[in-house]
């Protein structure tokens, strides 16, 4: 397993194999937190955020393979482990490739996205990510990601943009 190796020492190489190795960021996140003693319970959790003045990615609604009149909605959050901040993410996804119990939990609460939609069998489909640090990121971010995820029939369910800060490498022990 992936998290006995890292358990020595953290560095950005590190995190971003832990991320890389999960569909869900989400899921990643919870590893790393649990590997760097930064809460216990390792337990992430989505506090969401105004999304006043983000503006969508150019081509959103190809990205997400939108028809006609088809819409997309939008989640600004900050993923928390205990009182640490590990990441911002800005999600715009398809609210009727979700259940209405999905779309409820996203709507109310603190679950992050990956955990309420995990139940659809989601992939993680990486995208370039070279212009995001200053447009969405803000100042200091360690890693900023941009993906795509994917039902099992094809169909893109999200688009995702992920900064990640500095306490994923300072953070625990």
């Amino acid at each position: 397993m992936l998290l006995p190796l890292l358990a020595a020492a953290a560095n950005l190489a590190d995190f971003e194999a832990v991320l890389n190795a999960q569909n869900s960021a989400t899921v990643a996140l919870r590893q790393w937190c649990e590997l760097r003693h930064i809460a216990a319970p390792a337990e992430i959790r989505a506090q969401r955020q105004s999304f006043q003045n983000i503006a969508p990615p150019a081509n959103i609604r190809r990205h997400l393979h939108l028809r006609g009149d088809d819409q997309f909605a939008f989640r600004h959050v900050t993923l928390t482990c205990g009182d640490t901040v590990m990441s911002e993410a800005y999600n715009w996804y398809v609210p009727s490739r979700l259940t209405a119990e999905m779309n409820a939990r996203l709507n109310s609460g603190q679950t992050p996205f990956g955990t309420v939609v995990a139940p659809l069998q989601f992939r993680r489909e990486r995208l370039p990510a070279a212009a995001l640090r200053g447009s969405y990121c803000p100042a200091g971010a360690i890693l900023a990601n941009r993906a795509r995820l994917v039902l099992p029939g094809g169909q893109p369910l999200a688009l995702l943009i992920e900064c990640y800060t500095p306490a994923n490498l300072t953070a625990g022990n």
